[in-house]
C-alpha cells in the first residue's frame, strides 16, 4: 500500500518539480543578478547620502588626512574596492589604496555623475557609481565608489544552491505529508469498514491519537526549542559587538525608533574659561554603559540639560547631534527650573529613593512637595517622549529611579510603545519599600512597562515580593511576570556591563608608561604598592570604611608602613544635600587623622583627589594601580570593578570587591570582602600586595573573559531580544482579537 502511494503521488511530484526547476533556473539566475546589482546600487546611494556633508567639509578645507581617516572606515567593508575623490576640473584629489588603474577620474567623462557602470579590470568585474557633491560657493566635486562584483557572483551561486536545496527539501516534505495523510485516510477507511465503533471518536482514540495529536505537540515543542535556542545563542555568545546589536535591532525588532530617557545626559556643555562652550563627558556608570548602545542604534537620547552652555549649542527644537567628533545620534535636552531640580532630583530622587533603596543606613526623607514635583517632571519628560516619537510604536528605554512614574505617562500618550525600564540601583525588600508614602502609585506606574530590568535576580525577587504585598494583581513567580488589568510586565535580571573592546585602550600608553606617569604626578615612589579607589563621593561607596581598612592594615602590619598608598578619586556629587556634606567633612577629617598618624617625609598612606577626572585619566589610573578597591556598602552593579579588569590588558593587578556590589555575582575571581568588616578588607589588601604574579594573571584572565563575554552589547542585546518577543506576542494577540471580532460581527449578521 505504501509503495503504491509513493509510485502514484510522490514520484510524479518529484519529477514535475525537477522539470519546473530546470526550465525556471535561467530566469531565476537573471532575477538574482538584477537583485544583487540593485542591492549594490542601493548601497552606493546610501554611502553617498552618509558621506556627503562630512566629505564636502573635508574637501573644502583640502584636508587629505581627514579624508583618508574618514574613508578608511568605509573601505573597511571588503565589498568596496576603492573610493576616488576628484576635483571639479577632473584631477584626482584622493584615492584609497589599492585602486585599480581602470578606476580613475577620467570616468567622469563616461557616465555622468549620479549613474553607474560595470568595468572589466584585471582583478575582475567592478561596479562603479559616481555622484557629485555640491559645496557652497565652490564648484561641485565628484566621488566614485567601486564595488567588487566577485562577491555578488559568489552570492548568486550560493543563492542558486540554496534554492535548489530548498526545492528538494520542499519536495521531500510535501511527499512525506502526502504519504502521511494518505496513510491516515486509509487507516480511517479500514477502521470504518471493519465496523470499529471507536472510529466515530478517531481523534480521541488512544491508538489513533498516538499518530495524530502528538504531531501537533511535537511541532509546538520544536517551536519552543527553537525559541530557547535563540535565547541561548544570545545568552552565551562570546563576541557581542555593536554590529551584533545592529543585527538584533534590524532582524528582531525590525529597526524601530529607539528612544532612551535618563536624567543625566551623555554630553554636557559648560562655559569654558574663554567664554566658549566646552563639552564634557560625565562620570556616570549609567552613561558609560548606555552611550555605546545609543550610538550603535542611531537613536534619540532624552535627558535633563544641566550644563551652563547647553542652551547655546542646541537647535530650535532643543536637539544636538552627538558625539561631537563623530555624530551618530540625537541628544534632546529637557530644561528644568531650579525648583523642579530641587524637588525632583535632590529631593524625592536622592533624599528619598536613593537612601531607601541602599542599605547604607541614611534615613530617607519624603516630602509631599518633592513628590508632586517628581510627578510633574515625569509628566514633562513623557510629553517630550511623545513629541520625539516619529512612530506609533517606538522602543522606549527608561533609565533609573528618577523616572518611576514615566512608564504609565508614556503608555497614556503612546499605547503601542514597547516600554523597558532598567532600575540601576538595588531594589529593597518589601518591608523597607513600605516606608515610601506613595509606594502603591509608584508600583502601578512601574508595572505599565513591558519589561522591568534589574541587575540581579535577587533584586527581581525583592520587587515581586513588594508587588505581592502592596498591589492586587496576578504574579507568575516561575516566569517572573506580573499581570495587572490585562497588561503583562516581565521582571528580568540584566547584569549591566561596559563596552568591549574598550575604546579608551586605543588612546592610552602601555601599562609601564602609565605607572611611571601616575607615580610621578602624585609623588608615589616606585617601591610603594599603589591601591586605587574610584567613585562618586557618595555614602554608599564605603570610602570612610576603606580609609579605616588602610589604618587597620598599617596598625596590624607595621612592616607595610611606607610600602602601600591608597590613591582615592572621589568626584564631588550632590553636595547640596546635608548627608553628602557630612560625608565629605567626615572623609576629610579621617584623611587628615590617618595621614598624620603614619606619614613620613617621603610617603603618606592616603592621597585624596576630589576633582572630576576625564574617562581617559581614570583608565590610566586603572592601568597604573597594583590593586583596586571597590568596597561599596550597597551597589546595583558597580562598573568600576569591570572597567578595572578591562583596562588591564597586561593581565596584572588585583581587584578587591564588596559582596554587596552586583559585580560580585560575576567577578568571582576578585578578593571578595564584607565592607563593614574593616579587618577583612585590610587582610584582602595585604593578600593583594603579596599575591604572586602567576595567581594575579590567572585571576585577571578569568575576570577579563567574563567582562568580554558579558559586555554592554550583550546586556542591551538580551533586553532588546526580550522587547522583540514582547512586540511579536502583542502583534499576534491583536491579530487574534481582530479575527475574533470579525467572526463575532459575521455571526451577528
Amino acid at each position: 500500500m505504501l509503495r503504491s502511494i509513493i509510485l502514484r503521488f510522490v514520484l510524479p511530484l518529484a519529477l514535475a518539480s525537477a522539470v519546473v526547476a530546470y526550465f525556471a533556473m535561467p530566469h531565476i539566475d537573471q532575477m538574482l543578478a538584477e537583485w544583487f546589482r540593485g542591492d549594490i546600487e542601493l548601497r552606493a546611494s546610501l554611502i553617498e547620502g552618509s558621506m556627503e556633508e562630512r566629505l564636502a567639509d573635508l574637501v573644502s578645507h583640502r584636508d587629505k588626512a581627514g579624508v583618508r581617516k574618514y574613508l578608511s572606515r568605509a573601505t573597511a567593508d571588503k565589498r568596496i574596492s576603492a573610493i576616488l575623490v576628484c576635483d571639479s576640473d577632473g584631477t584626482l584629489f584622493y584615492r584609497t589604496a589599492p585602486t585599480p588603474d581602470d578606476v580613475s577620474c577620467s570616468l567622469s567623462a563616461a557616465p555622468n555623475p549620479g549613474t553607474s557602470q560595470i568595468i572589466r579590470t584585471a582583478a575582475g568585474a567592478m561596479h562603479v557609481a559616481g555622484f557629485q557633491i555640491a559645496r557652497p560657493d565652490k564648484p561641485a566635486f565628484t566621488v566614485f565608489v567601486a564595488h567588487d562584483l566577485g562577491f555578488a557572483a559568489s552570492r548568486q551561486t550560493r543563492a542558486r544552491r540554496y534554492l535548489i536545496a530548498f526545492t528538494a527539501v520542499s519536495v521531500v516534505v510535501v511527499g512525506l505529508l502526502v504519504v502521511l495523510i494518505a496513510w491516515f485516510m486509509l487507516r480511517r477507511w479500514a477502521t470504518i469498514l471493519i465496523g470499529d465503533i471507536r472510529s466515530r471518536r478517531f481523534l480521541d482514540d488512544a491508538h489513533s491519537s498516538s499518530l495524530s495529536m502528538p504531531v501537533l505537540s511535537q511541532v509546538r515543542q520544536v517551536m519552543r526549542e527553537i525559541e530557547e535556542s535563540q535565547r541561548l545563542e544570545i545568552d552565551y555568545r562570546e563576541n557581542w559587538t555593536s554590529q551584533a546589536l545592529h543585527q538584533v535591532v534590524r532582524d528582531q525588532l525590525r529597526s524601530p525608533q529607539m528612544i532612551v530617557v535618563s536624567n543625566r545626559e551623555p554630553y554636557i556643555h559648560n562655559v569654558g574659561d574663554d567664554g566658549r562652550p566646552l563639552v564634557q563627558f560625565p562620570a556616570s556608570g549609567m552613561v558609560t554603559a548606555l552611550e555605546p548602545i545609543v550610538r550603535a542604534c542611531a537613536g534619540t537620547w532624552i535627558a535633563h540639560g544641566s550644563g551652563t552652555a547647553d542652551k547655546q549649542v542646541v537647535d530650535i527644537h532643543d536637539r544636538i547631534r552627538v558625539p561631537p567628533t563623530d555624530p551618530s545620534y540625537v541628544l534632546r535636552r529637557v530644561w528644568l527650573t531650579q525648583d523642579e531640580e530641587e524637588g525632583y532630583y535632590y529631593g524625592f530622587s536622592n533624599e528619598g529613593l536613593w537612601p531607601l533603596c541602599h542599605l547604607a543606613y541614611v534615613r530617607p526623607a519624603f516630602r509631599e512637595s518633592d513628590w508632586q514635583t517628581y510627578r510633574s517632571v515625569n509628566e514633562k519628560f513623557a510629553a517630550v517622549v511623545a513629541r520625539e516619537a516619529r512612530e506609533s510604536n517606538p522602543v522606549v528605554l527608561i533609565q533609573d529611579y528618577h523616572f518611576a512614574l514615566l512608564p504609565r505617562f508614556v503608555r497614556d500618550r503612546k499605547p503601542n510603545a514597547t516600554i523597558v525600564l532598567f532600575w540601576h540601583i538595588p531594589w529593597p525588600n518589601a518591608e523597607t519599600f513600605g516606608v515610601c508614602p506613595w509606594k502603591q502609585e509608584m508600583l502601578l506606574h512601574l508595572l505599565s512597562a513591558d519589561i522591568l530590568g534589574f541587575h540581579t535576580r535577587y533584586h527581581c525577587q525583592n520587587f515581586l515580593a513588594t508587588v505581592d504585598r502592596f498591589v492586587e494583581c496576578q504574579i507568575d513567580h516561575e516566569h517572573m511576570t506580573v499581570t495587572l488589568q490585562g497588561h503583562v510586565c516581565h521582571v528580568v535580571p540584566y547584569p549591566i556591563s561596559i563596552e568591549w573592546p574598550p575604546r579608551q585602550l586605543d588612546k592610552l600608553p602601555p601599562v609601564n608608561i602609565s605607572r611611571v606617569d601616575v607615580r610621578r604626578r602624585y609623588g608615589i615612589r616606585d617601591d610603594v604598592s599603589l591601591g586605587l579607589g574610584v567613585e562618586r563621593w557618595d555614602f554608599t561607596k564605603g570610602i570612610v570604611e576603606r580609609f579605616h581598612a588602610i589604618e587597620t592594615l598599617l596598625d596590624s602590619r607595621p612592616q607595610l608602613r611606607g610600602r602601600v598608598t591608597l590613591l582615592q578619586i572621589a568626584a564631588p556629587s550632590r553636595s547640596k544635600l546635608p548627608a553628602y556634606r557630612m560625608l565629605q567633612d567626615q572623609t576629610l577629617a579621617e584623611l587628615e587623622r590617618i595621614n598624620a598618624k603614619f606619614r613620613d617625609d617621603s610617603w603618606q598612606p592616603i592621597i585624596l583627589v576630589d576633582t572630576q577626572q576625564t574617562p581617559d585619566a581614570v583608565w590610566e589610573l586603572y592601568r597604573a594601580a597594583d590593586f583596586c578597591i571597590v568596597n561599596s556598602l550597597h551597589d546595583g552593579m558597580n562598573l568600576v570593578a569591570k572597567e578595572f579588569a578591562a583596562a588591564r590588558d597586561d593581565e596584572d593587578g588585583v581587584l578587591i570587591l564588596s559582596t554587596f556590589a552586583g559585580a560580585s555575582r560575576e567577578l568571582l575571581e576578585a578578593l571578595l570582602v564584607n565592607p563593614f568588616d574593616v579587618s577583612e578588607t585590610a587582610a584582602a589588601i595585604a593578600a593583594a600586595i603579596e599575591m604572586p604574579r602567576d595567581q594575579r594573571r590567572e585571576r585577571m584572565q578569568l575576570m577579563r573573559r567574563t567582562v568580554k563575554e558579558n559586555n554592554v552589547y550583550r546586556w542591551a542585546g538580551r533586553m532588546l531580544m526580550d522587547a522583540a518577543r514582547v512586540r511579536q506576542r502583542q502583534a499576534l494577540a491583536k491579530r487574534d482579537t481582530h479575527a475574533l471580532q470579525r467572526l463575532a460581527a459575521a455571526g451577528r449578521k
